[in-house]
């Protein structure tokens, strides 16, 4: 069976530590990589920059992928992991502190799988670390050729 690594993709070090945190309390113990910027996150997921000469990763279960992120942000990510052959049926869910409606649209217009807004209120995160966890590890079936 296939090791379900999370990929989280966060550059605020609090957003990670309270991520870590709430998979932590609801006993997800899967491994979480996380990546602290856009274009580290793509070198990650396509083999090429510093992971170039490293066999390639396998690729998570599920990213989490936040918006606002340095050197490329989140919809550009997207954008770019959803062109390539290896990348284009990743699960990938929108985690972000984003309200804009027009984020939202375009994330799911881009490919995105699922959109959530970060709660302020460490319970309410902790929930939805909880469900989705529970959806996209547990319940979700991905394509074999993953």
């Amino acid at each position: 069976m296939r090791n379900k690594r999370i990929l989280l993709v966060e550059d605020n070090p609090d957003d990670v530590a309270l991520a870590l945190r709430a998979f932590q309390k609801n006993k997800i113990a899967n491994e979480v990589k996380v990546i602290g910027d856009g274009e580290e996150a793509l070198d990650y997921l396509l083999s090429r920059g510093t992971y170039a000469d490293k066999d390639a990763e396998p690729l998570p279960e599920v990213l989490l992928l936040d918006l606002k992120l340095p050197k490329v942000e989140g919809l550009e990510v997207l954008k770019q992991i959803r062109a390539h052959k290896r990348t284009r049926l990743l699960p990938v869910v929108i985690l972000t502190s984003s309200r804009e409606e027009r984020d939202l649209v375009a994330g799911y217009s881009l490919g995105a799988n699922s959109y959530i807004q970060k709660p302020v209120d460490y319970s309410q995160f902790t929930e939805a670390i909880r469900q989705l966890g529970m959806y996209w590890l547990v319940l979700n079936e991905t394509p074999p050729t993953l």
